[in-house]
């Protein structure tokens, strides 16, 4: 699945709430089709750097340039090229659906507001056969093979192993063909070899042309590292008000 990627840069990047600054001072310079990890320890504004870089959250200090749109003035730009995935309350898998059921929703979802007019207008079967390619190749970039899983794709979200469901989220994000991929918590409740095959899957996505950013514990060697972490001399009411303001936000 070859998609033309995007630039992200940022400078002096920030984001304040009420009780304090979810992130601050993050600097970034990435080229189109990068592999970008924010590593951090959980509560340290990782998820809001997330979405503050995909539109989805405003940013209030300093700026981010994102295929050529800027943040925080153009959040409805960013928001067209690019998709979550794995976001806690914002892509929730729901656990009483199945595979193809998730599938056809983000499918009928995309065609009914993520396509042009022209595409509406083409004859029923023609936009069923479009839908039905977007889901078989988003499902390939993915890794998630649907006649391996225990009922194939009538299997349930609750019944899907962590890295499985995790293939799904991403593959129901492709289903749109973004140019930013955003994933959260990627390595969250992984073993060593299943986060191997993840970040495998990320720099799949990358060297096809998808710019990736993916919130992590522990970034690997060969991605552009923005990091969360807390500077040492943080004192522990600082690291209050971060934790108070992701809570604010309701992305802690």
């Amino acid at each position: 699945m070859a998609v033309d990627g995007i630039a992200v840069t940022a400078e002096g990047f920030g984001l304040e709430g009420p009780r304090g600054w979810a992130f601050r001072g993050v600097d970034l310079a990435a080229e189109p089709g990068a592999l970008i990890a924010v590593e951090g320890p959980s509560g340290s504004g990782r998820t809001s750097l997330l979405l503050a870089l995909t539109g989805r959250m405003k940013a209030t200090e300093g700026t981010a340039t994102v295929g050529g749109a800027r943040l925080p003035k153009q959040l409805a730009a960013v928001r067209r090229f690019s998709a979550p995935a794995n976001v806690a309350g914002v892509t929730d898998l729901d656990p009483a659906l199945t595979v193809a059921e998730h599938l056809r929703e983000r499918a009928l979802l995309q065609r009914r507001f993520g396509d042009s007019v022209r595409t509406l207008l083409r004859p029923r079967e023609e936009r069923r056969s479009e839908a039905r390619l977007r889901i078989d190749t988003a499902l390939t970039a993915a890794g998630l093979d649907r006649e391996a899983l225990p009922k194939g794709a009538r299997t349930a979200v609750r019944d899907l192993e962590r890295l499985e469901a995790l293939r799904l989220s991403i593959a129901l994000a492709l289903i749109g063909r973004p140019r930013l991929l955003a994933v959260d918590d990627l390595d969250l409740k992984l073993s060593d070899a299943e986060r191997t095959e993840a970040w495998a899957l990320l720099r799949s996505l990358a060297a096809a042309g998808t710019t990736v950013v993916a919130v992590c514990s522990e970034a690997p060697k060969d991605a552009v590292t923005v990091s969360t972490r807390p500077e040492p001399q943080e004192d522990t009411h600082t690291r209050k008000e971060t934790a108070d303001a992701l809570a604010e936000t309701g992305r802690a």
